[in-house]
């Protein structure tokens, strides 16, 4: 039974990468996983049922670590996932001072679904938290055509958002460097803020007080629903603290291959100490 089901398993994958690979072309990052996906269960459901009618010409080391590996990384994907879903299912805080907005891919002839995606949400959050301002964020790759915030920013103001609300970060190009360099972006903007505020007049009330503490900065990142975690956790790496996730929908059909590509880059990032 169990060498069907891995059988079984292993032809879903191929189909399914045919059907993302039929929707989204060959340009789908990592679609390569389901065919390897689908060789190892291949594999694994010869090996099942070799060792079922020839049990004695396996060593008995090769099923239990095969089983062993299965077991562990299914355990460690299922971990990962949850907290992928619960960061997708995170509710819009409202009323926030910054809102970061992550890039995505520019085409020659527009913006990518995905990008388009968050910035429809971006522009409905603009329009209904109007203190908020954005930072758009995202450099220009070697196959695009302009920066990603310059694409971004453009969008929004077409869309009606005002460009004083707009503030662009052009120079990152990773989800790390996003949120670093964003980071940097916010606190030059509340320093030039307190500049100006002061404006170098002196207090009309002198002698002894308490100095009220500034009210902490609300800050959240906008990105696509499966990248909600992950951006949040960097963000809180980099100083961002209780740094909020307003989630964008992302393509319905692609969406497993995202949260499956999304797992390794937490298992990566984590590894690295970026999150």
């Amino acid at each position: 039974m169990l060498g069907w089901i891995t059988w079984g398993a292993a032809v879903v994958c191929l189909l399914y990468y045919a059907a993302i690979t039929i929707y989204a072309g060959f340009s789908v990052s990592c679609s390569w996983f389901w065919l390897l996906a689908a060789a190892f269960l291949g594999m694994c459901s010869w090996g099942i049922r070799y060792g079922h009618f020839h049990p004695k010409k396996l060593p008995l080391w090769l099923p239990v670590s095969a089983a062993t590996f299965s077991a562990a990384a299914f355990i460690i994907f299922c971990v990962v996932e949850v907290l992928v879903f619960m960061g997708a299912a995170a509710a819009d805080a409202p009323g926030l001072d910054y809102v970061i907005v992550l890039g995505a891919r520019v085409h020659p002839d527009g913006i990518s679904n995905s990008l388009k995606q968050r910035l429809d949400k971006a522009v409905e959050y603009s329009q209904e938290n109007p203190g908020t301002v954005f930072i758009l964020s995202g450099g220009q790759g070697d196959d695009e055509p302009v920066a990603e915030a310059q694409a971004m920013y453009d969008y929004m103001v077409y869309n009606g958002v005002s460009e004083a609300r707009l503030v662009m970060e052009t120079m990152s190009a990773s989800t790390v460097e996003n949120l670093a360099y964003s980071k940097v972006l916010i606190d030059r903007l509340e320093q030039e803020k307190r500049a100006a505020a002061s404006g170098g007049n002196t207090p009309l009330i002198s002698g002894p007080f308490l100095e009220v503490e500034e009210k902490p900065l609300q800050i959240g990142v906008l990105t696509s629903n499966y990248h909600v975690f992950r951006a949040r956790r960097i963000g809180e790496k980099w100083g961002l603290k209780g740094i909020r996730g307003i989630s964008a929908r992302s393509d319905i059909l692609l969406f497993p291959h995202l949260c499956v590509r999304e797992c390794a880059a937490i298992l990566k990032d984590q590894l690295m100490g970026n999150m």
